[in-house]
């Protein structure tokens, strides 16, 4: 993507950013094979190159057009493998349809699996988001593969056996710089992120349990290369961090390139491109090259947006296996490749989708499409979150309000039936990473169940736990680090929304008033423990318009991951769980918009900005397509154009601006 021209005039910064990394191809000897290891990861049911949220074509994902990518590598490079580094059944409504409708059995299959099987994948490591549509789902998708499926730390309670297994030995046919051809062992290791058991513990619990990433990786390469693999590669569902090693980390990458009998890694998880700016700061990381601690490694974006590429030279080594002769890894560097490219904001496709996967994907795409098409109400007005960032939204409030109305009526009755139940949302599509078209808009009129996906992205179960009006305050500081501290006594302009935070990290409570004070520091840290310095984000909390007392008790209404610890919220460890469903919230939303029947899309006005005296410069970025909208929000004024696709606004905090934003009202 490219930088932003105007904004960095704006912010006065003369960084350089780097852009697409393409390393230089090693020179082969006649003696020497050259491999390439190809990966996709996080496709997350991106079969087709089709948003079905927006019901239209989007060349710039699926396994459609990286298919075509594929097949050119292969082409240039014989010497291939393909991997894939998980999160592949669960993230479109195509993953919805087959999981929840269509089902598996006889007659039935997995359509983005039954592609890879097209495709002659070699091996795959099972990702998080495989899990969430139950343990049972995920093994019988799963064993649908052609290609071994790893899961190396993931155990069963009622052997103690890993769920599928850690690491398997490869022999294929390489041919060398010489044209002849020799026989290497390829060891491919399978981790995954242990914080499955959290996320998903409702489904999880008493069922499986994780191991630590590195230690798994490491015993299980040195096993690997005591078997005789002369290679061993590592794919791993899991992200790089440049924060130091600590057991059951979340994002090991760094580490695991660090085990001195891993030749090489394929991760993913984290939804970014490495090598590339993504990871421009990163420790012990070789950007130009592609290496981390030395080795190869590769992340290939998400939704299908890019292919990995890993290239190895190998040389014979006579001293290799006790004597017996073998492979060695010489030299290698890796990159990726991208399936669209934007120049000055014009979309281009670099390759076309590809003819057998499309013919494979398309009775479920067609059936995804009559599905996601089915009517479910309709609005009287527009629903969007280009403004998230900037105060409540309809969007959030309807999935608040739906959530509300399902677990009030489950609690009737109990003891919890008396406390004041509050509702979280949060706006799960509003830009960021995923790029400048990475919002809900649903236009005024039907509302589908396609709109319903849009504006509730995962197949998440609805729970509630009971809290203290102080862990209701903690849980909005840990939502509030969405934004970044802002400088009172800068001059330059500030931008308002920390990206790295995931914007499904920014819970809205609904229910309680609040307002954020951006001259503060975060309260918490991304892994949810205080910062140093007493730092309060969050003030003015009220119910009811009276303030909140940190001892009253409340009930929230969430989802499985938010209350069973993901993102590390405070107070949210799954011990304070009152309510459980068995319904999605998907589902949940589309009943309660059928018994509306239209809805008019309106907010409370939940929290809004503490003003700042000082004159400062604050910009907000959002898709250009907002730009009509801004006479509801007469604190902003546009900026002009920022990166491709964005606009620039100008959020004025003066008093006299917040002045007249009422909050509840």
């Amino acid at each position: 993507m490219p930088a932003r021209r105007r904004l960095a005039a704006l912010l006065l910064t003369g960084s350089m950013l780097i852009g697409t990394v393409t390393a230089t191809a090693q020179e082969v000897r006649p003696d020497q094979i050259d491999v390439q290891i190809l990966s996709t990861t996080d496709l997350h049911m991106n079969l087709m190159d089709y948003d079905y949220y927006a019901d239209r074509p989007d060349p710039g994902v699926g396994l459609v057009r990286v298919a075509s990518l594929i097949r050119k590598a292969r082409a240039e490079k014989p010497n291939t493998l393909l991997v894939d580094a998980g999160d592949l059944i669960q993230g479109t409504p195509m993953g919805d349809y087959v999981a929840r409708v269509q089902g598996l059995g006889p007659g039935k299959f997995q359509p983005i699996i039954a592609a890879m099987n097209a495709l002659g994948y070699d091996a795959a490591v099972m990702g998080n988001h495989e899990f969430n549509f139950g343990l049972d789902y995920a093994v019988a998708a799963e064993k649908e593969a052609k290609y071994p499926v790893l899961a190396g730390n993931v155990n069963r309670v009622e052997d103690g056996q890993p769920l599928f297994p850690a690491g398997i030995i490869l022999d294929r046919q390489f041919t060398d710089g010489a044209g002849a051809k020799h026989t290497v062992r390829v060891g491919v290791v399978g981790v995954l992120t242990p914080q499955i058991v959290l996320w998903d513990k409702d489904k999880l619990e008493g069922k499986v349990t994780t191991a630590d990433i590195v230690e798994v990786a490491a015993k299980t390469a040195r096993d690997l290369k005591a078997q005789g693999a002369d290679v061993v590669v590592v794919v791993t569902h899991s992200g790089l961090s440049g924060a130091p090693y600590q057991k059951m980390a979340e994002n090991a990458g760094v580490a695991v390139a660090a085990i001195p009998e891993v030749d090489a890694v394929v991760t993913g998880h984290s939804h970014r491109v490495f090598p590339g700016a993504d990871y421009a700061n990163l420790p012990d990381a070789d950007i130009p090259h592609g290496l981390i601690h030395g080795k190869p490694v590769v992340m290939a974006g998400f939704f299908g947006d890019h292919l990995g590429v890993i290239d190895l030279i190998l040389s014979a080594d006579p001293k290799a296996h006790d004597g017996k002769g073998g492979w060695i890894v010489a030299g290698g560097h890796a990159e990726t490749r991208a399936v669209l490219t934007r120049v000055n904001g014009k979309a281009t496709p670099l390759v076309e989708p590809d003819a057998q996967v499309a013919a494979l994907a398309q009775a479920a795409h067609q059936a995804t499409l009559d599905y996601v098409r089915q009517p479910v109400g309709k609005s009287t007005g527009r629903i969007e979150t280009y403004f998230a960032f900037i105060a409540d939204q309809p969007a959030l409030d309807i999935v608040s309000d739906a959530q509300r109305a399902y677990v009030a009526k489950a609690l009737a009755g109990s003891p919890y039936a008396g406390l004041p139940i509050l509702s979280a949302a949060a706006p799960f599509k509003a830009g960021g990473k995923p790029g400048p078209d990475y919002f809900t808009d649903v236009a005024a009129g039907q509302i589908s169940l396609r709109n319903v996906a849009d504006l509730y992205l995962y197949p998440n179960i609805v729970a509630a736990v009971k809290v203290t009006g102080a862990q209701v305050r903690d849980w909005l500081e840990m939502a509030a680090r969405v934004f970044n501290r802002i400088d009172s006594a800068k001059k330059e302009a500030q931008m308002l929304v920390n990206r790295a935070v995931p914007s499904f990290d920014f819970d809205v409570i609904d229910g309680v008033t609040w307002r954020v004070d951006l001259t503060q520091a975060p309260r918490f840290g991304g892994d949810g423990k205080p910062l140093p310095g007493d730092n309060h984000r969050i003030v003015d909390l009220r119910y009811e318009g009276r303030p909140v007392k940190d001892d009253e008790e409340f009930i929230v209404v969430t989802n499985n991951y938010r209350a069973n610890g993901g993102g590390n919220f405070p107070g949210l460890d799954g011990k304070n769980i009152v309510y459980s469903g068995t319904e999605t919230i998907q589902e949940i939303i589309a009943d309660y918009l059928r018994g509306v029947g239209t809805l008019m899309p309106k907010t409370n006005h939940s929290w809004g900005f503490a003003p700042i005296a000082a004159p400062v410069t604050v910009l907000y970025d959002t898709n250009a397509k907002a730009a009509p909208l801004l006479t509801n929000y007469p604190n902003l004024s546009d900026a002009g154009p920022g990166e491709a696709g964005l606009e620039l606004f100008r959020v004025d905090l003066s008093p006299t601006a917040l002045a007249g934003q009422a909050l509840g009202k």
